[in-house]
């Protein structure tokens, strides 16, 4: 059995606190609290307590809990890191994870959902970090995901265009067909829609806005939902699918980059995961 020791910077759940700077404690957080695994300040906890500036955590995990990768790297050079995220990983345990090795300056450049698999790009250096800032604003970066979703595709392809609007005190959006206060609108374009055996229907995504909980909510909306979504899926559907795992892959990425960055330009990145 192997130890994961780290301290706690700021007042936050200790559920919190782990999905934020622990990938394999992450994964399996409910049953290291079950089987009494976590220690805080010295002393064993089966409880999502409420942390302190300053308190020492320490998860105890067994040789197969440690052999789960958060993450596999795609790509790698003195620039740019690409890498290969899992489900069930929040973004920031990943980045956490990368600052933790303390080989490089890490940078985030866009995150994904904790339960969406895929490619995620790093900067390793301040003018890295803003070329590809600049290039996602400027929508010089292709995004392509491929989802497993219930309902029928009336077209092969579509642009749908929507309004997002942010419910905090629920942690989750909601889309409407016209603007409302405070919304933001979306454009969500999906292609090559194809009906499988088992009833559902695959397609491939591109993103034209990057919204909080777009694909998953924008799809929902037009009564397509993401197969295994547990909040803007259908839970009767998922149950019947056995569907535990969101079915939402960030597949593809295309860089359009020019100056220190231009041997990047037209490259293409693949995640190795399906849906």
């Amino acid at each position: 059995m192997s130890m994961i020791e780290l301290v706690c910077d700021k007042a936050q759940s200790l559920k919190q606190f782990t999905d934020a700077n622990s990938p394999q404690a992450s994964f399996y957080f409910s049953q290291l609290l079950k089987n009494r695994e976590i220690k805080v300040n010295g002393k064993k906890t089966d409880t999502d307590l409420l942390l302190q500036v300053g308190d020492v955590v320490r998860y105890y995990l067994t040789p197969k809990q440690e052999e789960k990768q958060a993450y596999e790297t795609v790509y790698e050079d003195e620039n740019v890191l690409i890498v290969d995220k899992e489900s069930g990983v929040n973004s920031e345990a990943v980045f956490a994870h990368l600052t933790q090795k303390k080989e490089n300056a890490y940078a985030f450049i866009h995150r994904l959902d904790r339960n969406t698999r895929g490619l995620m790009a790093f900067a390793k250096n301040e003018e890295t970090e803003r070329a590809l800032l600049l290039a996602f604003k400027e929508k010089r970066v292709e995004k392509i995901y491929f989802a497993r979703c219930f309902g029928a595709f009336p077209k092969r392809e579509d642009v749908l265009v929507a309004y997002l609007k942010k419910d905090e005190s629920r942690s989750l959006v909601r889309v409407y067909d016209s603007p409302v206060k405070e919304s933001e609108k979306i454009i969500t374009e999906y292609k090559n829609a194809q009906k499988q055996a088992d009833g559902t229907w695959k397609i491939e995504v591109v993103l034209h806005t990057g919204k909080t909980h777009q694909i998953r909510a924008h799809l929902a909306h037009i009564a397509c939902p993401v197969v295994g979504d547990m909040k803007y899926g259908d839970a009767q559907k998922n149950r019947a699918q056995n569907a535990t795992r969101q079915h939402l892959v960030a597949k593809k990425l295309t860089f359009d980059l020019d100056g220190a960055l231009a041997y990047l330009k037209n490259k293409t990145f693949v995640s190795r995961f399906e849906v």
